[in-house]
């Protein structure tokens, strides 16, 4: 059996949009028994340890996802080499991840969530983006909820997809 498909959500301070993405689809990998391992990061250091906001905590709560064990820290360089998936959540972080990815198949790697939305995967990374709630009110993390989990359905068919090419038996 090879290891679990490794996935990484990325925005810009991890406490909003990259942890409710990780923490969403987490949720909804173990109930549909889709073997993943899931971690976020941000883009800066602004808010490297740091709990995830109140209103993403919130937001997840009202979903049954616990989020209290959620510490913000800064993406890696190394996570190229050891995810599979790399997520951004907006236009910002695709492109930044991007401009810092060392190699082509780290590129390769680099996807906008919102690209595996049946509603927006036909438009470009720059349409595909979720706003920044932390600027907002509890209705803009309501939106970034549901935009996240329009994914969700289309990110696990792709890793389930991606598992069965590279002949992972784990998720049967």
């Amino acid at each position: 059996m090879t290891s679990p498909y490794r996935i990484i959500t990325v925005c810009t301070g991890n406490i909003c949009r990259s942890p409710m993405a990780e923490l969403m689809l987490r949720h909804a990998a173990e109930a549909a028994g889709v073997p993943v391992v899931l971690d976020s990061a941000g883009t800066s250091g602004w808010e490297i340890g740091n709990p995830i906001d109140p209103r993403a905590a919130s937001q997840l709560d009202g979903a049954g996802i616990g989020s209290a064990e959620h510490v913000a820290r800064r993406f890696d360089s190394s996570r190229y080499a050891d995810r599979d998936l790399i997520l951004a959540l907006d236009v910002d972080h695709y492109e930044d991840l991007l401009a810092d990815a060392p190699t082509p198949g780290a590129r390769d790697k680099i996807r906008m969530l919102r690209s595996f939305d049946p509603a927006v995967q036909d438009l470009e990374p720059g349409e595909q983006g979720i706003a920044d709630p932390w600027y907002g009110d509890a209705g803009d993390f309501d939106n970034s909820s549901r935009l996240i989990a329009a994914a969700i359905p289309g990110i696990l068919a792709f890793v389930q997809q991606q598992q069965t090419e590279r002949g992972d038996d784990a998720q049967r």
